[in-house]
């Protein structure tokens, strides 16, 4: 066998092995696997960021964020056109009561008086949705999806919750509760903009 015959047929076979593996498409977080990709409304989203979100010492969510495409700003994911995805596993039991409080005091730390009453509408119909569940349980998934033309839709556990918002300025607010000037988690926000 000549020398170029064989590395051919050696090229050959290595390419074949690594076809075999399985494509690593998730990024794993504490445990929990977030795929590259999600759809939402049918269209495809990108796994632009993941982390973990800690209070204390004790590990309360995961976190990843899914956009049409990927974006290093705060500022160039809030002024994102179409679908956009946060999707939160629950690492510990979480009452209504600390989950609604935690995304209030996020809310309120990242929006200044005249947005807060603008908004206070849709807060308080997002307020009746943690109020209609008992809270989330160890290994939830919480899917806060912003739907062009319909608004924010919440499902736990693949069951749709509470009403649907049709505000973006409501989802951009959501969403800096983790990317804003304030951070719920500052250790968060960097990973969620792809850090």
């Amino acid at each position: 066998m000549t020398f170029n015959r064989r590395k051919l047929i050696l090229g050959a076979c290595a390419l074949a092995l690594v076809a075999s593996f399985p494509a690593f498409a998730a990024t794993d977080v504490a445990g929990v696997k977030f795929e590259d990709t999600a759809t939402v409304n049918g269209q495809a989203l990108k796994l632009n960021g993941a982390g973990l979100r800690t209070k204390v010492i004790f590990k309360v969510y995961a976190l990843g964020l899914y956009l049409p495409e990927k974006k290093t700003t705060a500022a160039d994911i809030l002024a994102t056109q179409g679908a956009r995805r946060v999707q939160i596993v629950s690492l510990r039991d979480l009452s209504s009561e600390d989950f609604g409080d935690a995304f209030m005091k996020g809310l309120n730390a990242n929006t200044d008086a005249a947005e807060r009453t603008r908004l206070l509408p849709q807060t308080k119909t997002f307020g009746e949705m943690f109020a209609a569940i008992p809270g989330l349980k160890k290994g939830d998934v919480l899917l806060v999806d912003w739907i062009p033309g319909t608004g924010t839709v919440c499902t736990l556990n693949g069951k749709k919750i509470g009403e649907t918002v049709p505000d973006v300025a409501f989802y951009n607010a959501i969403l800096r509760i983790w990317i804003g000037d304030k951070p719920a988690d500052s250790d968060l926000k960097p990973k969620l903009l792809g850090g």
